[in-house]
Parts: structure tokens; C-alpha cells; sequence
């Protein structure tokens, strides 16, 4: 849009007739000036009225169009502020000076940035460089922004670049620009030209470069930047000092970034937001939640960054329930759940099966309209999955018409986490059915329940599967997943073979090989594996050194697993868990010195659970001790625990003793707590399924045929010399009894 082209528009147009374009209003506001007395001097010059009159109007007329451009631009209305712009270009040679149009363009450059008007605002930006403004303060750091606006970040270096004045402000405009559109290296690449022209960096340059050093590492930009700070004439500004922080925790150096945090005379929000995220990156989270106390002390205000920051860090460390808690806090302040806080909420609640908080989350989702999200949605089903109630996450999972892996994935190991093969098995067909692609994680979850219900041929072929898409060779999880699987199985050769053909190894690795191995008896090659990873630099972890104890108990090697145990705690730094006390008693029991089991439960520092108790009742029957037996079973009785097991085991100890009245103390504890022997099951390889088969099962149409193969089988284990221990034996007539 031209000059001459506006003069061609508006050639002929009468100061009468663009009056006609001003707005009435505006009209009552004129005031006309030489207007001639009624009695004149008789020095009057007639010309100067009539010359004062037409300046007088002039100025006045472009006074008001710019206004009235102003408003346009603010309003929105973009093609009528162009038309006050021409009008304004018609009347600027007469007052011989083109600083008046400055404003206006600018108005109309904002106007364009805040329409998006692309066009328009190059075109305007035509006009400035044929006007010779290109370079003008006022104008370059508008035209950075709208250019920027675009993401045409090589238009608006041009720009910034051509600006002759050494002002930090467009260079701030485009350095803050390619941060915010992830370009960390042409922001630093920026940031030398700015220092290399003369222009000195402010307060305003310094968070986005650092932001932009800390997303790429580079720490010894960093440090030239925090040194060209503390060499500056500036007084350290709160959001350079934020940065600073922000910038040290992205690089791992925690400590810098405390001293700094420290130091700061003035915090706000985000710098003990930003110091505590700093903890959390690193895993610090006793620090985390130290400061997070100091925060909520001293009486700052927490916003939902911080809130979820640390509930987030309850539920890595495993306090699930002091992250429900926090968000029960988080409510009582008056901040609404948001979508993160939710996940975090409903994580911890599939930890420790609270189903009735998930519900409640699940509720708050539906009425904040937060159950649209996809990921919130995941994690209600996996919520409801591990909680037990497969039929509400089966009827969210069915309501999302989008299933997305997640989703599946969410589905599925709810169903393997509760071993119910056949439908994670049909599940899996119907997610193949529907296109979706399964990765490690569908197959990860699947392969552990194959191991579980001893379904290897499903186990095998997803064998073949992850053996035939090269996508998977480099997924360590998926191959420990096989090597479990196999191990878990009995097919101890099997999962060796996996294991070498393995090019990479972990803790996980070894520690599945080893329960392996352990469970076939195979005590002393499992050391021997512990000790080949040892010397590999692999860090065991509390699950192998339960492996390590169960396979020196399983085998006997009671020397070896006092060893191991000791050096657990000296060596490795482990501390001692219920399971691994659990493995001392076991093998202290199996190998018949049950005082030194005895010993090793009443002096540990955890409450023994119930299965401990079963384990050294379970010695106590092979060994024949019945003092410290009876001793166990008066334990066991008191945490009065579900498993019928235990309770079997406890009267056949008393049936063997002949102790008629305890045993009957037994059966009235299982009728008033309403607990019920579960008849014996074994599955059964039929060839092309599995087939269940309970004790005294007759709903099979070949039970005849079973029962005689039965038959055979027990004469064949008495000729091999295994006889049914009957020292602590049960009589059929008392198992019915208690049955």
C-alpha cells in the first residue's frame, strides 16, 4: 500500500468531505481558530486567518484519524484501520514530516501480531523499509515479535540483526523466541552475535539463555553466563536467580544450585518450586520433602506443581499412603485435583489396593470432566485391575472407542496380574484383531503368567514372536521376561540358552537364573552364577540375595547361606527384609536346627508374618519337634490368617500328637472365621489347552481313565521307594472333618 497509491485514492477528497469519515463525536470537539472579530485591526493580514485555519485543520484531522486507527486496531478491525493509514499517508506531506507516522504503523504492526494477519503485516513491513524506517527502535522490536509469532525465526533474525542501535531488547525478543520453540542452540548462537556487536545482555536476556543452556548441558556456557552475571552492573533479579537454579539442577549440580537458593534475599513460588524439582531430578527426595516442609513453615504458597512434585515422590519412594494423603491435603487447601495429581492419586491406590479412594478420584475425574484424557482413563483401568474389580475396569476399557497400546496394555496386565490366562489370552487375539501393534510392554506383562499357570506353549510362541521383529533385540526387559518365564517353568536349559545368547545382562537377569536353578536344587550353580555376577561389577539388589538364600536353602548349603546373609549387609550395604529372614528360618528349619530358627525369628526387627510361622511349623512336622511346633501354631493361630493351608498344617501336627482338644480348638477357628479348605488342583496338559483337575474331580468324561493312569502312578512312586510320610500323617476320616 503506497503512498502514491493512497494519493491516487483519495485524490480530489475536500477537507469537507474526510470530515465526513469522523466519527460525530469527535466532530463536537472542534474548535475552529481564526475566525475574524467583528471589529478588525487595520494591520490585519486577510491571508494569515485563511493560512492559520488550514494548518489548524490539518493537524486536527490527523490527530483524529490516528485515533481513530488506534481504536480500529484495537478492536480488531483490521481493514478499517488500513484505510485511516492511507488516509493518514495522504496528509503527512503536508506537514513535512514522516516521524508522525511512526505510531501508526505500530499500532497497526500489533494489530496484525495479535490477528495473526500474516499478508498485511508484510506488507507493512514493505512500506517501512521504502520509507527508510527499517531500522527504527520503535518498529524492530514489533516486527521481531511478529515474525516470531509465525515461528519465522530466520525472518526475525534478519531483522534483529539489521537493527544498527545497541539496545538488549530485540535481542531479548528473538533469543526468548527460539527458546520457546525448542532452538537452545541458535539462542546461545544469538546471545555471542549480541555480546560480540556491544550490546550488554539485562536482566531480561539471562533466563532464557540459561534455560537454553541447561536443555542442552552445556555447562561451560553455562558457567561463562553465570560469571558475565556476576560481572554485570545489575542487581541480581529474582527470575535470573530462579534460572540460575533451575539451570544447575538441569546440569546435576544439586549442591551449586541449594548455595544459590540460599543466598537469594527475595523467593517466590517458583524458586522453592524450582529447588525442590531440582531434588526430584536427582532422586533426592528426603531433600525434596525437608524444603517441602520449610515451604509450607514458612508459610508460601503451594501451588499444584509443588503438590504433585511431591506426592509423585511418596509414590516412588513406595509411601503410597502418605501420597494420598497429601492429595486429601492438597483438596483441604482448596486446590482441585488436575488431570497429573489424579494419575499420581490413582497409581498409589493400585499399590495398595484402595479400591474405595480410587473410586472417589474416580468420581472427581467424571466431575471436573478430567475422565476424558486417555491417560487418566489407563489409569483408573489399571487402578480397578490391581485393586480386584476386573468387571469396572472391563467396563471403562470397553466405553473408550480410541484404545490406544496403553490402554490395551492397561487391560491386559490387569488380567495377568490376577492369572487369569484365558482371557488375557483372548484379549490379546482381539487387540492383534483390531490392528494394534503389541510391544515389550503387552509381551513383558504376558510372559510372567505363562510361567504361572504353566502354559509354556503360549510362552513359546511369543518366544517366536519377539525372535522374528528386530524392534525387540535391544529390549533387556523382554528377554528377562523369557529367561523368568523358562526358569519359572522348571526349563532351567531352556532359560540358560536364552541367558547365552544374551548380549546384554542386569541384576534381573542373574537373579531369575538363580531362582532357577535354585528351585531344581541346583544350590551350588546358583552361587556360582551370584559369584560370575559379582566379579561381571553387577550390583545384587534385596530380590537376589532372596534368590541367593532360597537356593542355599532349598539345597542345604547352610554354611553358604549364613555367608551370603552376613556379607548382604556388609558387603552390599542390603538391609535385612521380612523375606530375607523368612529364607533363614527356612533353611535353618530344612536343615533341622530349629532353635537357631527359633532364635533367628524372635530377634529380628520386623513382626513375623504368617507364613513365616507356617514355614517353621512345616520344619517343626519333618522333624518331629512338637514343643517348639506348638509353640509356632499358638503364633499362627493369633493373626488368624485366611490361607486354609496354614490351618491344615497346624491340625495335622496335632492329629499326629494325638491332641484331640487342640485340634478341635483349629476347626472352631475356620468355621468362626468362615475360612474353607480349598480342595487340590492341578492343571493338566491335554495337548491343546490346559484342563483343570481337583481333588476327587469327577465332572470329566475320562474320569475312569484318569483315575486308573492315578493308579498306576502311585504304584510306581511306592516301587521308586517315595513313601507318604505318616509320622505327622492325617487320616482321611479327620481331613473331612476339617474339610
Amino acid at each position: 500500500m503506497s503512498s502514491s497509491s493512497s494519493r491516487l485514492l483519495l485524490q480530489g477528497l475536500s477537507i469537507s468531505r474526510i470530515q465526513k469519515f469522523i466519527p460525530k463525536k469527535w466532530k463536537q470537539t472542534v474548535k475552529l481558530v481564526g475566525i475574524q472579530s467583528s471589529q478588525p485591526s487595520a494591520s490585519f493580514d486577510y491571508q494569515r486567518p485563511e493560512l492559520e485555519t488550514c494548518k489548524t485543520d490539518d493537524e486536527f484531522m490527523l490527530e483524529n484519524i490516528l485515533a481513530s486507527l488506534k481504536e480500529f486496531a484495537t478492536q480488531g478491525h483490521l481493514l478499517k484501520a488500513f484505510k485511516s493509514f492511507s488516509l493518514i499517508q495522504l496528509h503527512i506531506s503536508s506537514v513535512a514530516s514522516y516521524d508522525v507516522i511512526l505510531h501508526p504503523i505500530s499500532y497497526l504492526l500489533v494489530s496484525c501480531t495479535n490477528l495473526k494477519s500474516l499478508p498485511p503485516g508484510k506488507q507493512l513491513h514493505a512500506k517501512i523499509i521504502s520509507l527508510g524506517l527499517g531500522g527504527h527502535p520503535l518498529l524492530v522490536p514489533k516486527l521481531v515479535t511478529f515474525y516470531s509469532t509465525f515461528n519465522l525465526l530466520d525472518d526475525a533474525q534478519v531483522v534483529t540483526e539489521n537493527c544498527t542501535f545497541l539496545h538488549p531488547l530485540p535481542w531479548n525478543l528473538l533469543i526468548s523466541s527460539f527458546v520457546k520453540n525448542e532452538h537452545f542452540e541458535e539462542a546461545l548462537s544469538a546471545y555471542r552475535k549480541m555480546v560480540n556487536k556491544g550490546i550488554r545482555p539485562d536482566n531480561f536476556t539471562y533466563p532464557s539463555v540459561l534455560k537454553a543452556c541447561g536443555e542442552r548441558l552445556d555447562l561451560d556456557f553455562g558457567r561463562m553466563v553465570h560469571n558475565s552475571i556476576c560481572g554485570s552492573c545489575h542487581h541480581w533479579n529474582l527470575y535470573v536467580s530462579n534460572a540460575l537454579i533451575s539451570m544447575y539442577g538441569k546440569f546435576g549440580q544439586v549442591d551449586v544450585a541449594r548455595d544459590l537458593f540460599n543466598k537469594m534475599l527475595e523467593r517466590d513460588d517458583v524458586s522453592w518450586n524450582t529447588m525442590i524439582g531440582c531434588y526430584a531430578s536427582s532422586n533426592m527426595w528426603e531433600e525434596a520433602f525437608e524444603l517441602f516442609d520449610c515451604m509450607r513453615v514458612e508459610g508460601v504458597e503451594l501451588n499444584f506443581i509443588t503438590w504433585n512434585t511431591i506426592a509423585g515422590g511418596c509414590m516412588q519412594t513406595g509411601n503410597f499412603k502418605g501420597s494420598l494423603v497429601l492429595l486429601s491435603q492438597m483438596r483441604n487447601c482448596g486446590i482441585y485435583l488436575d488431570p497429573v495429581a489424579m494419575i499420581i492419586g490413582l497409581g498409589a491406590c493400585s499399590h495398595i489396593g484402595a479400591l474405595k479412594s480410587g473410586k472417589e478420584i474416580h468420581g472427581s475425574a467424571i466431575r471436573s470432566c478430567y475422565d476424558v484424557f486417555e491417560n487418566v482413563r489407563n489409569a483408573m483401568i489399571t487402578m480397578y485391575s490391581r485393586c480386584k474389580d476386573l468387571r469396572h475396569a472391563y467396563i471403562l476399557f470397553q466405553s473408550m472407542e480410541a484404545k490406544s497400546i496403553i490402554t490395551w496394555n492397561s487391560m491386559l496386565s490387569g488380567y495377568t496380574h490376577m492369572d487369569q490366562s484365558e482371557e488375557a489370552s483372548f484379549l490379546f487375539q482381539e487387540m492383534l484383531l483390531s490392528g494394534v501393534e503389541p510391544n515389550y510392554v503387552t509381551i513383558a506383562s504376558i510372559l510372567p503368567l505363562c510361567a504361572r499357570v504353566a502354559n509354556l506353549q503360549h510362552g513359546k510362541e511369543f518366544h517366536c514372536y519377539i525372535i522374528r521383529r528386530k524392534v525387540f533385540e535391544d529390549y533387556l526387559l523382554l528377554w528377562n521376561a523369557l529367561v523368568e518365564m523358562y526358569a519359572r517353568s522348571g526349563k532351567v536349559l531352556a532359560a540358560k540358552r536364552v541367558f547365552d545368547l544374551m548380549r546384554k545382562r542386569d541384576e534381573v537377569t542373574y537373579t531369575s537364573l538363580i531362582a532357577g536353578y535354585g528351585m531344581q536344587g541346583e544350590g551350588k550353580y546358583a552361587i556360582k552364577l551370584f559369584e560370575e555376577m559379582i566379579s561381571l561389577q553387577i550390583k545384587p539388589d534385596h530380590v537376589t540375595m532372596v534368590a541367593v538364600l532360597s537356593a542355599c536353602s532349598h539345597c542345604g548349603l547352610v554354611v553358604e547361606g549364613r555367608m551370603w546373609f552376613s556379607k548382604m549387609q556388609s558387603f552390599y550395604g542390603i538391609a535385612p527384609r521380612l523375606e530375607h529372614f523368612s529364607c533363614m528360618v527356612d533353611l535353618y528349619g530344612r536343615a533341622g536346627l530349629l532353635n537357631k530358627a527359633k532364635e533367628t525369628i524372635t530377634r529380628m526387627p520386623c513382626k513375623p508374618s504368617a507364613a513365616m510361622w507356617a514355614t517353621l511349623l512345616g520344619a517343626c512336622r519333618l522333624h518331629g519337634n512338637t514343643d517348639i511346633g506348638e509353640w509356632a501354631a499358638e503364633k499362627l493361630l493369633k493373626l488368624r490368617p485366611e490361607n486354609s493351608g496354614y490351618y491344615v498344617l497346624i491340625a495335622n501336627m496335632h492329629a499326629a500328637a494325638g491332641c484331640w482338644n487342640k485340634l478341635a480348638k483349629v476347626r472352631t477357628f475356620m468355621r468362626d472365621l468362615g475360612v474353607k479348605k480349598s480342595p487340590g488342583c492341578a492343571w493338566v496338559d491335554v495337548g491343546s489347552k490346559f484342563s483343570p483337575f481337583v481333588v476327587g474331580d469327577s465332572s470329566n468324561s475320562h474320569t475312569q481313565e484318569i483315575y486308573q493312569v492315578l493308579d498306576g502312578l502311585t504304584e510306581l512312586m511306592k516301587d521308586a521307594g517315595y513313601v507318604a510320610c505318616g509320622k505327622f500323617g492325617m487320616d482321611g476320616e479327620v481331613l473331612d472333618e476339617i474339610e
